[in-house]
């Protein structure tokens, strides 16, 4: 499926549908942290965090699957739809990114295994780790650089 999957910018239309895909995404994979904290910023990431950031979807057949959203050299958000995760589309997500910048970081949560493993097999590597303030959770700033073999 993956060469099938679409990768282009986002425009301002399309960051409800993203704001949705954040929200269920985040539930599932964050399920250490309230609900009601995911509901009560879903709001900021439609009108605030996703305005602000480069994004960019993944789509098949106009049927949005997921978005990366970067500042600079930071991964902001990374989401898949809950329905359409283990196929590839995550992967194809960061890839893109990877062949638009040098380096990236980004940060997942330590109660997040399954996330830290998927960023690793990409080639981050956990360089610190700290605590997210908003939530009160442990985190790890992971970071990839663009090998020079690979340039």
């Amino acid at each position: 499926m993956v060469r099938l999957i679409n990768i282009r910018k986002a425009d301002i239309d399309d960051f409800s549908v993203l704001s949705e895909i954040w929200l269920e995404a985040s539930f599932i994979a964050h399920h250490f942290i309230p609900e009601t904290y995911w509901k009560e910023n879903k709001l900021k990431m439609q009108n605030i965090y996703l305005p602000m950031s480069e994004v960019y979807l993944a789509e098949y057949h106009h049927q949005i699957y997921g978005f990366i959203a970067l500042l600079d050299t930071q991964i902001a958000a990374i989401f898949v739809s809950p329905s359409h995760q283990g196929k590839g589309v995550g992967t194809a997500l960061i890839q893109y990114a990877q062949a638009i910048r040098t380096e990236l970081e980004l940060n997942v949560y330590q109660e997040n295994p399954k996330s830290v493993q998927f960023y690793k097999t990409l080639g981050f590597e956990i360089i610190k780790e700290g605590i997210d303030l908003e939530t009160n959770s442990k985190d790890f700033l992971m970071r990839w650089e663009k090998s020079f073999h690979s340039r």
